[in-house]
């Protein structure tokens, strides 16, 4: 018996890429899908366009919440699926056929991933992200960085516990670690299962946001081991700039 997916898009006052990512959804060929939109109470349009394919979604919320993760909470406890997918607005499902190649690629893991394909605000496409999805993955590969996007990750939602709202811009880290420590089956797809528009709200607050990634990597791996991962992740980011800067001359 194939899985139900609950496929959660969070959406403020975005009117020009909410139907884009809402037609990546639901035009896919896997049959199974439960599509949850949670709006926080949008006033230039974005509603009226979500409305216009009510008859395909299982679930509209439209009201003012307490930021993107209280948002994602909202999407939590209203999804039934037997797994739980966020593909916030402005994003995508990298094809038509990626959510039935993704269950296809095993049977019953507790967690499926895959790489990210970035997006300029052109909607050009800008490669593979920084960070490539591991060959393997576990609660502790995000050590150097967080190789596996929000938006490339299946998870069974069994295992999901609600984000912790102390968290601002990077409760999507602590909470994919969480389920990863309660998995023991989590398979790579080895297939690009998303597009991400670069420029979200960690990108906008970067420095907040690494503050707080320091914060939830310390209390994962502890404060010394942390410290050096982080030498590890400058000396990785100074040697992809040099060989980004002779690949452009």
């Amino acid at each position: 018996m194939q899985p139900l997916l609950s496929v959660i898009t969070i959406v403020y006052n975005n009117v020009s890429d909410i139907e884009r990512t809402m037609r990546s959804v639901l035009n896919q060929t896997y049959p199974h899908i439960e599509y949850i939109l949670i709006d926080g109470a949008s006033n230039d349009g974005t509603l009226e366009v979500i409305n216009r394919y009510k008859n395909e979604l299982a679930v509209v919320v439209s009201e003012r919440d307490k930021g993107i993760y209280d948002a994602m909470n909202k999407g939590l406890a209203l999804a039934t699926g037997d797994y739980v997918l966020f593909m916030n607005s402005g994003d995508e499902i990298y094809a038509p056929d990626t959510v039935e190649q993704v269950f296809s690629s095993a049977p019953n893991a507790d967690i499926y991933y895959g790489e990210t394909e970035m997006y300029n605000q052109n909607w050009e496409s800008l490669g593979q992200r920084r960070h490539q999805a591991p060959e393997n993955f576990n609660w502790k590969s995000f050590k150097y960085g967080m190789n596996v996007s929000h938006q490339a990750i299946y998870i069974k939602r069994s295992l999901c516990s609600p984000y912790d709202l102390q968290y601002h811009y990077s409760a999507d880290i602590d909470w994919i670690i969480r389920a990863a420590r309660k998995s023991s089956t989590i398979i790579n797809t080895r297939l690009y299962v998303a597009k991400y528009l670069v420029g979200g709200v960690s990108k906008q607050k970067h420095l907040a946001s690494l503050k707080e990634r320091f914060h939830i990597f310390t209390k994962y791996y502890g404060l010394i081991p942390n410290l050096i991962n982080h030498v590890v992740i400058a000396l990785n980011l100074g040697k992809y700039f040099v060989k980004h800067r002779r690949t452009n001359d």
